[in-house]
């Protein structure tokens, strides 16, 4: 148990020597250490954050510009025509005499009008 406190007590001895311009060099020490940090922010707002926010961008303005007669596709593969448009919901009519309610969120894409069923 005694050596423990040795080890402990030699590493606190040594720590990094003070320096002699005081706070100066702590100052450039500290923002050379959270400049790497900083680097790796920026990218992942470049590479990440921002393109997922235009995505959301875009699939909010898709949904919101939905109309009955649009072809569309759900979130789980369902091929289906507008046949209502709700404030949250939409029906979808995916063959003759069916029609389905879905959440507007779960709307994947809007097909083209030329697009075959």
């Amino acid at each position: 148990m005694f050596s423990l406190f040795n080890f402990v007590t030699e590493a606190y001895a040594m720590g990094p020597a003070p320096q002699a311009g005081g706070q100066a060099g702590g100052a450039q020490g500290m923002i050379a250490s959270l400049l790497p940090l900083i680097l790796i922010f920026v990218v992942f707002y470049f590479l990440l954050i921002r393109p997922q926010q235009k995505k959301a961008k875009e699939h909010r303005q898709m949904l919101e510009n939905i109309k009955k007669g649009d072809k569309v596709v759900t979130a789980g593969g369902i091929y289906g025509v507008v046949d209502s448009v709700g404030n949250n919901t939409i029906v979808l009519k995916i063959a003759e005499n069916i029609k389905v309610k879905f959440g507007k969120g779960y709307i994947a894409a809007v097909r083209p009008a030329s697009d075959e069923d």
